[in-house]
């Protein structure tokens, strides 16, 4: 593939729904350009996009792919990204170096909850957007019915169609171009090939009518032409392409096409759209490039995608990584489409290629010239919430397993790794369900892990309900010296601190030398409490007597007779189970409030009220942490997909009577196991 100039390029996102035939839209658009000689089918496996094994598998987009497309003397660097919500940081990734975006929604389901997310994150952004209305061959297709979805949803955004339907489901032949006045009548064989025609007698109403509304809404972009609208001028095409691309730019119009990816319709339409109204790339002065994917190859190793934003990249060339502070150097890079990788010497400003090898460069970095170093903005990935307990199958699994879990967040910043020092386990948090499932994949296909997986454990706590005082002895012979320690402890509940630990000895009933010893014993005695094994924990220790024998008496007898004593009066203290309680923000529109409150109540949980913001509303509540280890799952099913919640931990506190000893009977028997 030839190098373009930044004037010649095209960066471009395609995002929507899971299912709405993004992938089969880039595999058409491949066609089409001549870069393919038959397009690739999803369910068949053997699409350009979806080339890893897991995605050929489960026959779903989970990773961006690059599809670079030549048309018309310009490139188009087409990013396909995943629908389903548990990949969501890939579209995310993807938007932050795209200049615009297509949302495909299908003809048939019409605006779908991811679509809908995605919208909103580009409106945030500002970022221009398309929608391409797909599958308008398939039975009970409405473009017209889709369109007023979109308005229905997003009240204050101008969505203006630029094409009209030529029939639909079955007879779905081609689209009229409203700016263009023509009709674009396709050959039923997938090739994408047309015939320009006039407009049919029974669409030029319509087609009147949405130039009309075309030509209101941009002329807003351009103030010469707005003064010629005004003064009841009929806009000239080139008036409307000039106007359209600015509108585009400036975010005043979301234009709407139709097209059948499937059966290659409205193809052409879309690529000559992006040469002719998509924004160029966006070009720096400093010589910089932004990290915004990475991909574990087991063959060609850590692949780094890059978008560069100002000067080249050169092969066999050195880049400066701001963030990490190193410098390291450039092999040659390649454009990478599928699998298929084709080698360059540069990558100019504006075009996004794979370098390979990186050592330290991860998904966020910027990579720059030292002498003139720059930060570029980096990506805001969401926070994985849905945490899994792992364990390697074997012995050679766990040797492996460490190594394996750093390579595979390097390629995924919405996976993160943590070991629970309390529950001893190693808790991996993902993004949802299939996201865990597909991570689990990886392991065993990229780096042979075997692991298995089960919902964390707890880490509940123990604690006193009632001040008692108790004696510890421990007293042996054995020949020679023998061992003596014997101490009086007071123990009593406290609410302020988690151990306190004094002395009030009187008379040097234990001498000074052995008191840290004393606390010793505790601190080691209390990580193991007498009802389930949990720590025991808010509660104040203060030794007030004892003895000693001045030849047999140690610092290890005094360890152990605290030991005995704190382990007879935890038992004789009335000992409670006490359960973390997180503090937790649920974000989710109001319609589905009702729902939220009653699952938080029904979890033990307590709401403790709501705030507004934009369309959604934020309620914020304590509830026990057991109760959330689903709730990734829990909020996705009753939001379908709308909600999102924050969580953190707040503190302990005593679990009900009524469920305690069925949890800990529950404890005990998992302990035994």
């Amino acid at each position: 593939m030839k190098t373009y100039d930044t004037m010649n390029l095209r960066n471009i996102c395609l995002v929507g729904h899971g299912g709405a035939g993004k992938t089969s839209l880039s595999e058409a658009c491949l066609f089409s350009s001549g870069a393919t000689t038959r397009m690739g089918k999803v369910p068949e496996g053997n699409t350009m996009s979806d080339s890893l094994p897991e995605e050929i598998k489960h026959k779903v987009s989970i990773s961006t792919s690059l599809i670079p497309v030549e048309w018309q003397d310009f490139k188009i660097n087409i990013l396909d990204t995943p629908g389903y919500s548990d990949f969501f940081g890939e579209v995310k990734s993807a938007l932050r170096v795209a200049e615009s975006g297509v949302v495909v929604l299908c003809g048939v389901s019409g605006l779908e909850v991811q679509a809908e997310l995605i919208l909103d994150l580009m409106e945030e952004q500002k970022l221009p957007r398309v929608i391409f209305i797909n599958k308008l061959e398939r039975e009970n297709a409405s473009f017209s019915k889709t369109i007023e979805q979109l308005k229905e949803s997003f009240p204050n955004t101008r969505f203006v169609p630029l094409h009209i339907p030529l029939g639909l489901e079955n007879d779905f032949q081609g689209v009229v171009d409203i700016l263009e006045q023509k009709a674009y009548v396709y050959e039923n064989d997938a090739s994408g090939k047309y015939t320009l025609k006039d407009i049919p007698s029974e669409y030029a109403s319509v087609a009147e009518e949405y130039r009309e509304i075309l030509a209101e809404a941009v002329a807003e972009a351009d103030d010469d032409i707005l003064t010629k609208y005004l003064d009841g001028e009929v806009l000239s095409n080139e008036d409307l392409r000039q106007a359209l691309k600015s509108a585009l730019e400036q975010n005043l119009i979301v234009p709407v096409l139709a097209g059948s990816a499937l059966k290659n319709i409205g193809t052409g339409n879309l690529l000559d759209f992006f040469v002719q109204y998509a924004p160029g790339p966006q070009v720096r002065e400093e010589r910089s490039a932004l990290v915004f994917k990475t991909l574990a190859d087991p063959y060609v190793g850590k692949m780094s995608f890059v978008r560069v934003y100002g000067g080249k990249i050169q092969a066999d060339s050195l880049v400066y990584n701001t963030l990490k502070e190193k410098e390291e150097k450039i092999s040659t890079p390649f454009i990478l489409r599928g699998k298929n990788q084709d080698p360059v010497q540069s990558i100019p400003a504006g075009d996004i290629a794979v370098i390979a090898k990186l050592q330290d460069a991860a998904t966020g970095d910027t990579l720059c010239s030292k002498d003139d170093p720059v930060q570029l903005k980096g990506i805001d990935f969401s926070i994985p919430r849905l945490p899994v307990a792992i364990a390697p199958k074997s012995k050679g699994d766990e040797d492996k397993l460490g190594n394996a879990l750093v390579r595979l967040t390097e390629e995924d910043p919405t996976m993160r790794v943590e070991k629970n020092i309390e529950t001893k386990e190693l808790i991996l948090y993902g993004m949802g369900e299939m996201h865990v499932e597909i991570l689990m994949e990886k392991l065993q296909r990229k780096f042979g892990v075997g692991v298995e997986m089960k919902v964390p454990r707890v880490p509940y706590r123990e604690t006193i309900r009632k001040s008692v005082k108790v004696e510890g002895k421990h007293k042996k012979q054995s020949g020679g010296h023998g061992q003596y320690g014997h101490v009086w402890l007071n123990l009593e509940p406290i609410t302020d601190d988690e151990f306190v630990f004094s002395e009030e000895v009187f008379g040097g009933a234990v001498p000074r030398q052995y008191f840290p010893a004393v606390e010793k014993g505790i601190r080691e005695a209390m990580l193991e409490g007498v009802l389930a094994g949990y720590p025991v924990t808010g509660f104040k220790a203060t030794l007030t007597d004892g003895s000693y024998h001045s030849v047999d008496s140690s610092e290890m007898a005094f360890k152990l007779a605290s030991i005995i004593a704190f382990r007879k009066g935890a038992e004789m203290a009335t000992p409670t189970l006490l359960e973390p309680i997180v503090e937790v923000e649920v974000r989710v529109p109001e319609a589905y409030m009702g729902d939220v409150i009653g699952d938080i109540n029904g979890k033990r949980g307590r709401v403790l009220g709501m705030d507004a913001d934009g369309k959604f509303q934020v309620i914020k509540a304590h509830v026990p942490q057991s109760e959330m280890m689903r709730y990734a799952i829990d909020l996705k099913s009753m939001t379908q997909g709308r909600g999102s919640f924050d969580i953190r931990f707040l503190k302990y506190d005593e679990v009900p009577s009524r469920i305690s000893e069925g949890i800990i009977n529950e404890l005990k028997a998992a302990q035994g196991n």
